[in-house]
């Protein structure tokens, strides 16, 4: 079991963590005709947007009721009104998914009382649009923490409650925010090739995978629709990527009824066969063929991938279940955690890390306790400390600003998995050092107390 480090800084050098109101944001960027909606001043959404623009090259609906100093002091309830009437006239959205952030958790503004008034004021104008509400203080937690809170908003503000009729061949997921564009996606068609019906919340694959659409659209465009998690207590199992999506399958149950499984990690041989088990019994179908070969292409990629990990020393940045995702992953290849780093101390995974120690913090304690290590994996705002080290960096997780096609690098399942390895591999072999003779015999060039060693070679 690792300890859990405290941090012990009273600021951060090189940021690691992003805030709950980002996780939320992402969560409902998730769903079909969506917005979010900051809940703060201008400041906050535009960092956010910032990041979300920089990572996903795409263009980003976020708005901001654009709290000012008066409104910071008297409240920001007409504000918040007047931001709802202005998106539901203007935009149209079939969801709004309010966030708030550090300003309004701050002075200890009752939010949720005032959508309830606001709802019960303007029902005849907001009518046809959900509005939920997801408490994310900026001061507390991190994305994942957001992101969870917003998928349980949703299940609590849309889900019909109550036992309904199951579906069988229908399966919920909820996958954790450190899942990909590429994950979810090939998420979704190894369901389908059970004959399983999936339904994902939030599916970021239908929304932020980097199509263009035909025509301008305000809202987001794809991902999982309002009907979909209304009906969500119609599926027969719920799949839950994740520890911190435990949080939300726990609420689904309760309302439901639905049973959940939960898998803390899809990456690697036994979690992939883990999982496709699972999705054979519930089928009741046998494991395609062409799955069969993903998992023997795997079994290839790891006997000829051990030979460049094993024994390798790896640090690692990340949000707790992307960190325990990644960790696993290493040691299962041979390498060693010489540092794990996360944002925060609220998840339960981290006690299952395979490292010493996780120290909660930044980058500039991974930078502090990489030293001697030979891989950096952390996002973009590792590439200084990379240089700072001279150590490669595998960029994984939230912002990837440096590098295309982020969101849709394939890291679960067989063929997830089968991609880390070659791409792990491929990162040592292309900075590894050229021998020198030096180094291929260290008593080249020794010297005795009276003089030159002589060659093995020397005639006497």
């Amino acid at each position: 079991m690792a300890r859990i480090l405290p941090q012990n800084k009273a600021a951060a050098v090189n940021p690691l963590k992003s805030s709950q109101p980002l996780g939320a944001a992402l969560a409902f960027l998730g769903i079909d005709g969506a917005m979010p909606l900051f809940h703060g001043s201008q400041g906050c959404t535009s960092f956010a947007l910032v990041l979300f623009v920089r990572h996903f090259k795409e263009t980003i609906p976020l708005q901001t009721t654009a709290m000012d100093e008066v409104t910071t002091i008297l409240g920001g309830a007409d504000n918040l009104e007047e931001a709802i009437l202005n998106l539901k006239t203007r935009t149209q959205p079939k969801l709004i998914g309010i966030c708030t952030t550090a300003l309004v958790e701050t002075r200890g503004e009752d939010s949720a009382g005032d959508i309830a008034a606001i709802k019960l004021k303007r029902a005849e104008e907001i009518a046809g649009t959900e509005i939920v509400l997801a408490n994310t203080p900026d001061f507390s937690g991190a994305v994942e923490e957001g992101w969870a809170k917003a998928v349980t908003a949703m299940i609590e503000g849309i889900t019909r409650p109550g036992e309904r009729a199951r579906q069988p061949k229908k399966v919920a997921i909820l996958p954790g925010c450190h899942l990909t564009v590429a994950d979810i996606e090939h998420l979704s068609e190894m369901v389908e090739s059970f004959g399983l019906e999936p339904v994902i919340l939030p599916d970021i694959s239908g929304s932020l995978d980097g199509t263009v659409p035909d025509r301008w659209v305000t809202t987001t465009y794809g991902g999982t629709s309002i009907e979909d998690i209304r009906e969500l207590g119609t599926a027969g199992q719920c799949i839950v990527i994740g520890e911190h999506m435990r949080g939300p399958a726990k609420v689904l149950h309760r309302l439901t009824r639905v049973p959940y499984v939960l898998f803390q990690s899809l990456t690697g041989l036994k979690d992939a066969d883990r999982f496709i088990s699972m999705l054979s019994a519930i089928s009741g179908e046998s494991v395609p063929a062409g799955v069969r070969r993903r998992r023997a292409q795997l079994q290839d990629a790891l006997l000829d991938g051990h030979f460049h990990l094993g024994g390798k020393k790896i640090a690692i940045a990340a949000e707790p279940d992307q960190l325990y995702q990644l960790a696993t992953f290493f040691v299962g290849m041979g390498s060693e955690i010489a540092a794990a780093v996360s944002t925060t101390d609220m998840s339960k995974i981290l006690e299952k890390v395979p490292a010493e120690s996780v120290q909660i913090g930044d980058l500039g304690d991974l930078e502090a306790l990489a030293a001697g290590a030979d891989l950096l994996v952390t996002h973009s705002h590792g590439r200084q400390a990379s240089e700072r080290l001279g150590l490669p960096l595998m960029r994984v997780g939230f912002p990837i600003f440096d590098r295309l096609g982020s969101q849709h690098k394939l890291t679960i399942l067989y063929q997830g998995t089968r991609d880390l390895v070659f791409e792990v591999a491929n990162i040592f072999q292309a900075n590894r050092q050229a021998p020198t003779p030096e180094k291929l015999n260290p008593l080249r060039k020794r010297e005795t107390s009276d003089g030159p060693r002589p060659s093995p070679l020397t005639r006497h």
